[in-house]
């Protein structure tokens, strides 16, 4: 079997899907890599890195497409919505990609793929379940945008983090509210608190009180009903209106109060709630600084500009898209650790097996067979809901 890694495409996208290390792994499950000249060098892993572990070095993207039986991607078809159109040309019938296709939040790209015959696996569909821990991709990439979106704050705001006791006298330290205690907001209160800064943080979810206390941080605690603000999966679910408005107006006092807001709601295929609002901005103190980690489904602050920084009745907002891809060297490092051990899972006697029965292949497979095969996406694109098939389905390469 072959698996190819192509460069990527999207506008400055820096990551890789398989880093030279994991060459060697996968060559001892039987598994040959061919990877197109260049496409590590953006996250600092040479050719000669890949050659050296045991891969081949493709000259061209045809060439990538055309031998690999397997593809794997950081941005499929669905995250890389323009280039991404063009790799259509290159798809076999019969095989297989693995990658981020953003299936919720943009479907038709998932009609496109069946079309070619493609059989694709959408790794933000893994469920979450601690067997598919090692592989959870949105996970990974959450820790790295949580780790920049710290040190984005520390790097504009007109204030140090830490209190420190100077000849000049005593500085207090810099407080800091995170909104949203999932991966990427833990991992902003946990390097936001290293850095010296004071920390509170707010969840939808009460369950998540103890992991931030954990951290030293300060839990706020919000009178609203929160019930069923949790998916089955443990993502946070998408709450009415006047929930939200609620929330912003019992919020409004915990943000004027801070130096500084990392906001980061979002809820899967879904546009971002709106959390702070340009009033809540006015009475933010002069110098303030917003980092919405939203930002790319629309952004959890009423004035973020995706893609842009803006500077808003004083106040910073950075609305910066791709946080993982500004470090690409992890980002690349732990991405390709979670496909390679989601490839390892697909395998069967060197084939790909795929057992239905298995939730993770079960619910990360997207197309199959011409069709678009996931139950949430047939539902989003208004088709019927498929009859049973066999069970367990297994394709040689």
């Amino acid at each position: 079997m072959i698996v190819g890694v192509p460069i990527e495409t999207y506008p400055n996208e820096e990551r890789v899907a398989l880093v030279p290390a994991l060459v060697l792994t996968l060559a001892k499950i039987g598994i040959d890599v061919i990877v197109e000249q260049g496409a590590g060098e953006k996250a600092g892993f040479a050719d000669a890195e890949y050659e050296k572990q045991g891969a081949r070095i493709g000259s061209s993207r045809n060439e990538i497409f055309s031998s690999a039986d397997v593809l794997v991607q950081v941005r499929g078809l669905g995250t890389n919505p323009n280039a991404g159109h063009t790799d259509l040309e290159l798809f076999r019938s019969g095989q297989f990609v693995i990658g981020q296709f953003n299936p919720l939040g943009a479907p038709k790209a998932a009609l496109a793929l069946a079309g070619k015959g493609v059989t694709t696996f959408a790794l933000e569909l893994l469920p979450r379940i601690s067997r598919a821990q090692s592989m959870d991709v949105l996970s990974s990439m959450a820790t790295i945008a949580g780790y920049k979106a710290a040190l984005m704050v520390a790097g504009n705001l007109k204030k140090m983090f830490p209190l420190m006791i100077t000849a000049a006298g005593t500085i207090t330290p810099s407080k800091v509210f995170v909104i949203g205690a999932g991966v990427a907001g833990l991992q902003a209160i946990a390097t936001s608190r290293r850095l010296g800064a004071s920390i509170q943080a707010y969840d939808v979810r009460p369950a998540v009180k103890e992991q931030v206390e954990s951290l030293g941080a300060k839990f706020v605690e919000l009178e609203l009903e929160t019930k069923e603000s949790e998916t089955s999966g443990g993502y946070a679910k998408a709450m009415d209106e006047e929930f939200y408005r609620r929330q912003r107006e019992l919020m409004t006092r915990v943000v004027a109060e801070c130096d500084a807001v990392i906001t980061t709601a979002a809820v899967p295929g879904k546009k971002a709630p709106v959390l702070i609002t340009e009033d809540m901005v006015k009475g933010m103190r002069l110098g303030s600084v917003i980092v919405d980690l939203a930002a790319e489904s629309g952004g959890n602050c009423e004035l973020t500009r995706p893609g842009d920084v803006v500077e808003v009745h004083g106040v910073t907002i950075l609305g910066t898209l791709n946080l993982p891809s500004t470090i690409p060297y992890h980002a690349s490092q732990m991405y390709a650790k979670n496909v390679a051990t989601f490839l390892q899972n697909l395998l069967k006697n060197g084939s790909i097996h795929l057992d239905l029965e298995d939730q993770i292949i079960r619910d990360t497979l997207l197309t199959h067979e011409g069709e678009v095969v996931n139950a949430q996406v047939r539902e989003l694109l208004g088709l019927p809901a498929l009859t049973q098939k066999n069970d367990e389905k297994e394709s040689s390469s």
